[in-house]
């Protein structure tokens, strides 16, 4: 499958959001290249296409996904009633490799993404390994059992003291294992991006 290979670090200085460590994505204030200093004095002067391109840019790095997924969350999105933003970025939110990452069971979301790829995980009982797979209300989320004495499993405790989790989400700490509440909603769709933004890229 088509990954983008650029340098986390590059993404996050171009694109003004933190989307690995820290101390490394904020090490320069602008964006990569020599013309790094001028491009962020120029980002104020955006355009509203240019403002929208960057929202969906921003949406796509820190999912991890590509064009073609983001334009079909969209398409999704739009033929469901009520607000099209809303319901675009509860999509996103309900990929199982966010929501493991969301329980704070990984420290970054293509770490998540890994676990969820290697088989680490089963929803309901039953192996899923499809990092876009779609949660639902009442579904449970635990590691396999030859799964636990992995280093990456290990170190959950040290991911789950820094994770602020989401109100739709519940877990049980001893347990390793996490259960969808509710839809995301109100405040828990607050994002480093503008989804209306990107609905309104994609209706153009």
């Amino acid at each position: 499958m088509a990954k983008d290979h650029t340098p986390i670090v590059k993404r996050s200085r171009r694109l003004g959001i933190v989307l690995g460590k820290e101390k490394y994505a904020r090490r320069r204030a602008y964006p990569p290249g020599i013309h790094g200093p001028k491009q962020a004095r120029s980002r104020a002067r955006l355009s509203s296409y240019g403002e929208q391109l960057q929202e969906k840019q921003k949406a796509k790095a820190l999912y991890g996904i590509l064009e073609r997924q983001l334009r079909r969350y969209f398409e999704k999105a739009s033929k469901k009633k009520g607000n099209t933003a809303e319901a675009f970025v509860q999509s996103l939110e309900t990929r199982l490799d966010n929501v493991v990452f969301r329980l704070g069971f990984a420290k970054t979301r293509p770490q998540a993404r890994q676990m969820v790829n290697h088989g680490f995980l089963l929803v309901n009982g039953k192996k899923v390994d499809i990092a876009s797979f779609e949660v639902s209300v009442g579904d449970e989320i635990r590691f396999k059992e030859n799964k636990k004495e992995k280093t990456i499993v290990k170190q959950i405790p040290e991911a789950m003291a820094s994770n602020k989790m989401p109100a739709w989400l519940t877990r049980d700490e001893k347990l390793l294992t996490g259960k969808v509440t509710s839809i995301p909603e109100g405040d828990n769709l607050d994002q480093l991006f503008d989804p209306t933004l990107i609905v309104e890229f994609y209706s153009r």
